[in-house]
């Protein structure tokens, strides 16, 4: 065997071997070969940090099998992904496999002239990539090591706290805590129904428009300004009898300017609000694409375009839409952007949609669509308006009417996009116009806007929190954990139980929950991959102060009294049961524990029993389906044998499971039947 390369996935193998001959053997090594034990700490905080790492037990036959095709081949290629934790793959192979000179080729698209090129000019492992993947790994598992027994002695066994996680929490904490302070404030607008006097000749009908009061005397009425109804009708009031005459009309052309390529965040934003994707279904969909060839490397921060792309969004701009669509812009990211990487593109912008059919469809054609439109999109022309802003008087009032036209759609042409159109009628200066009607409306301000999956990841990387690789795995990290959850809107609220652990940590690792502190860790991050910073010191500057602050918190930590008195009786031992705390929520337990350990879920909302559904928990096999309120009120469904079971579904499960993947089928309030994997796409017809 000539070369034996190797990459992530077998997809990735798959598609890689379309390209290359009979002389490469192209081997898969499912990821990660070599991570920290899971049992234990595996950092020596005593020695440098130095990390034990293990082959886990899932990776041991790949591992075997590489080793014996390594052994076997002239040359060994290492083609992970080209990010850090790529690099870190890449790294790791080297050191189980115990290769003495692997060649290192990166490709931001599986396509033949990116392999061939990648292959022509192999380089060498980068260790300040591999450096700052470790350094994020080793503070990851010393935090979560660390501070989840902290949360054990003091709330519940089984909690667990996260370095970047903890802070995404607190976001939805603290914004869940405006609107618990938010408190709404009554106004109202005056809003008039006009329409010319004279009928236009070009228009079969008198057009009506709306106008709202937006001046007295002269000065501008601010929004709040008029509280109440009896205010209101004294406006209406003065407005009896009025001529209403328009006094000024402003009339420009405006533009708007195309988007940029996406990157890694703006793909699952926009994913998430045109789809509802998670950020989490959204890279896995990503993945997918990327690993068969279709569109570039999903984990970047770049707005960069290769010189190839951008002349092949030309000529396909041109060709097909002619040549004033076409404009041509270079975008420059923002902050520690890897300018070297590309945006997400397709690899070929003549594959629209529409030929892409044929090897796409369901979520991958949505993600392809999305990302091939955006492309094609950046390198167009701005969409140009007529937009016509008129202000009218009537007595000592002004109102204000605005009108927007599209003139030329330019990029809209691919990537459409939400713009109020209202046609206002052709209209002159003076000219006097007819009361339809005078009404006012009674507002009320809105409190803020709990965060969705988009909100929270662009609030994420506006505060530099996390990197392109984390926002997914964040996002469904404190999901799992059952710190937040969704309602049915898809926004975010903090549970009970994500209360608690934010403000125990706030009160006793205020730095570890410190928004401005995690995002300085990462540009530290950044500095050592730029290799302008070591791990080591890196670590030993935070564990430094990290230790002293967690030993003074542990050696007297009073244990949180978070049980509640019932009324109700054990019915195995007739002890009186209290409400306690779990790592999944509030249960019910027995107070004769540890002789009694008799425990039932808590309901609330609901009649004191559950409601139970004729399925077997498909998670345990053994307990019953049962129909749930949360404390807030929303019916959900979970298995009755909780918390030793913490299956838990927002739809119902009807007992059949999905052909695609086994997981089982849920019934939807809309009433379709559906895969309860947030990843499959099976729907029943």
């Amino acid at each position: 065997m000539a070369t034996l390369l190797i990459v992530e996935s077998p997809t990735k193998a798959k598609t890689l071997g379309k390209f290359l001959g009979k002389n490469y053997k192209i081997m898969a090594s499912f990821g990660h070969v070599r991570d920290l034990p899971k049992t234990k700490l595996g950092v020596d905080v005593d020695k440098n940090f130095e990390p034990t790492y293990i082959i886990p037990a899932k990776a041991k036959k790949v591992v075997a099998q590489l080793k014996k095709d390594a052994k076997a081949a002239d040359e060994v290629i290492l083609a992970t992904d080209q990010d850090r934790e790529g690099e870190s793959i890449s790294w790791h192979l080297a050191q189980a496999l115990k290769l003495k000179d692997p060649k290192r080729i990166v490709f931001h698209e599986i396509t033949k002239t990116a392999i061939e090129h990648a292959l022509k000019t192999p380089g060498t492992i980068d260790m300040n990539l591999v450096n700052a993947q470790q350094a994020r790994r080793i503070l990851d598992r010393i935090v979560g090591y660390k501070l989840s027994p902290f949360l054990w002695k003091k709330v519940a066994k089984g909690l667990s706290a996260g370095r970047v996680q903890s802070v995404a929490v607190r976001l939805v904490v603290e914004k869940e805590r405006e609107i618990q302070k938010f408190i709404a404030v009554e106004y109202w607008t005056v809003e008039a129904l006009l329409r010319p006097q004279i009928l236009n000749p070009k228009s079969e009908i008198l057009k009506e428009f709306s106008a709202f009061l937006i001046k007295k005397n002269g000065e501008v009425i601010d929004k709040l300004e008029i509280k109440n109804k009896a205010e209101a009708d004294q406006i209406l009031s003065a407005l009896e009898n009025a001529t209403y005459q328009i006094e000024k009309i402003t009339k420009k052309e405006t533009k708007r300017n195309p988007l940029p390529p996406f990157t890694t965040s703006t793909l699952q934003q926009s994913a998430a609000n045109k789809f509802g994707f998670s950020a989490k279904m959204t890279m896995a969909v990503a993945q997918k694409l990327y690993e068969q060839g279709h569109i570039t490397y999903h984990r970047t921060d770049s707005l960069n375009l290769s010189e190839m792309s951008l002349v092949a969004a030309k000529s396909y701009i041109t060709k097909t839409f002619g040549n004033n669509y076409f404009k041509g812009t270079a975008f420059k990211a923002k902050g520690n952007a890897q300018e070297a990487h590309e945006a997400i593109r397709p690899t070929f912008a003549d594959k629209n949609p529409e030929t892409a059919k044929g090897e796409l469809e369901g979520a991958q054609l949505k993600l392809y669509t999305l990302i091939w439109q955006r492309f094609l999109a950046s390198q167009m022309t701005p969409a140009i308006f007529d937009a016509t802003s008129i202000e009218i008087s009537a007595n000592d009032f002004t109102f204000g009417a605005n009108g927007q036209m599209l003139k030329f759609d330019g990029f809209l042409k691919v990537y459409p996009m939400k713009f109020s159109e209202n046609e206002m009628p052709t209209l002159q200066e003076k000219e006097i116009l007819d009361l339809r009607e005078l009404k006012s409306t009674q507002h009320f301000t809105e409190p803020p806007a709990r965060y969705n999956e988009a909100s929270l990841i662009k609030a994420l990387e506006k505060h530099g929190i996390g990197r392109p690789s984390t926002y997914a795995p964040t996002l469904s990290t404190i999901q799992d954990r059952h710190y937040i959850e969704k309602n049915d809107q898809k926004r975010f609220f903090p549970t009970e139980m994500g209360f608690i652990v934010n403000d125990i940590l706030v009160a006793n690792f205020p730095q570890i929950v410190d928004i401005d502190f995690t995002a300085s860790m990462e540009k530290e991050l950044d500095e050592i991959a730029e290799g302008k910073d070591t791990w080591e010191k890196t670590i030993r500057d935070f564990y430094g102060p990290f230790a002293k602050n967690l030993k003074e918190k542990y050696e007297d930590v009073p244990k949180e009294n978070l049980d509640i008195k019932t009324d109700k009786v054990c019915p195995k031992c007739q002890k009186p049961m209290i409400e306690k705390m779990g790592r999944f929520g509030r249960f019910y337990a027995c107070t004769g524990f540890p002789e009694c350990k008799h425990t039932e879920s808590v309901i609330s909302g609901a009649s004191p029993q559950a409601i139970k559904i004729d399925i077997t928990c498909p998670k345990c096999k053994t307990g019953q389906i049962v129909a749930k309120k949360t404390r807030k009120g929303k019916l959900f469904y979970g298995c009755d044998n909780y918390p030793t079971c913490d299956f838990a579904a927002w739809d119902k499960p009807i007992g059949e499971f999905c052909p695609t993947c086994k997981s089982i089928l849920v019934e939807t309030k809309a009433g379709k039947i559906k895969c309860s994997n947030k990843e499959c796409d099976f729907k029943k017809e």
